[in-house]
């Protein structure tokens, strides 16, 4: 696929965390197709933007969401018209500067270019645990402390 494609699609992942560390619930819902799913790493889920954003927007409201930090580590072409990026992310909580590492995610992002603009099919965020191996939850956050600016 032409690398402006893959630009493409990695700016809609960039501008789904840019609006959640900007808390911006309409930001983020926005960027979702009519049918688009949403499934949060506490296993809610939401479909569509205008319940993305009724669920969103109260989580903003009340609570200190901590700020995203991420990485992209695939991007995956299905055709021409559908992808899946994969990245990992780590939280930094408000007023701190290090990140939380019983938050780590992997973060699954399905896209599908929908009258020539790309549009999210699906948001997973599931957590990193990895149970009963702690050296990958050190080695993830290490890979994600290098992307804090």
């Amino acid at each position: 696929m032409p690398e402006s494609k893959s630009n493409e699609i990695k700016a809609i992942y960039q501008q789904l965390i840019e609006a959640w560390n900007d808390r911006n619930a309409r930001g983020m819902a926005d960027l979702f197709a009519e049918d688009g799913e949403s499934i949060g790493f506490d296993g809610s889920h939401s479909i569509g933007p205008e319940e993305i954003f009724s669920h969103l927007k109260p989580i903003f409201k009340d609570h200190p969401t901590a700020r995203f930090v991420s990485k992209v580590k695939e991007l995956r072409f299905l055709g021409t018209n559908a992808a899946i990026l994969r990245a990992i992310a780590g939280m930094v909580p408000r007023g701190e500067s290090d990140l939380n590492p019983e938050v780590n995610t992997h973060q699954t992002l399905v896209v599908e270019n929908i009258d020539g603009k790309w549009r999210i099919q699906l948001f997973q965020n599931t957590l990193a645990q990895f149970h009963g191996m702690p050296e990958l939850v050190d080695q993830m956050t290490e890979e994600l402390r290098e992307q804090i600016t």
